[in-house]
């Protein structure tokens, strides 16, 4: 069974900086276009952020361009999400899923085989 494991959230101050791992085990992450999503308490889930296959076809939601940048090295098998200048309304858990990355944003691929994780945590809190 293929895994999808998220880290790297935690407590930061506004204006900080944060990256996100996506970890793929049991299963090529090159063969899937990545996309990260975040949910905050009360809010809607929200596509943050998604990347094609080969690290072509980007996409940042208008909350995020220009702070965050995606990326991914297949030869690790993970994908990033680096969080610059971040903001209290950025607080959430962030969730990294197999998607259809589209120009409006990332659309979930389920796949059986493949489970995701369970998201990282993020809080931006002075």
């Amino acid at each position: 069974q293929g895994q999808l494991v998220e880290s790297g959230g935690g407590l930061v101050q506004p204006g900080g900086s944060l990256r996100l791992s996506c970890e793929a085990s049991a299963f090529f992450l090159a063969n899937h276009a990545i996309g990260w999503f975040r949910q905050a308490p009360g809010k809607e889930r929200e596509g943050v952020s998604c990347i094609g296959r080969n690290g072509g076809n980007i996409y940042y939601s208008n909350a995020v361009k220009d702070r965050f940048t995606i990326s991914r090295d297949n030869n690790r098998n993970a994908a990033y999400l680096q969080m610059n200048n971040l903001r209290p309304e950025d607080t959430a858990v962030y969730y990294c899923e197999t998607v259809s990355c589209r120009a409006y944003g990332p659309e979930t691929y389920y796949y059986p085989d493949i489970t995701w994780g369970q998201g990282t945590q993020v809080t931006v809190s002075s």
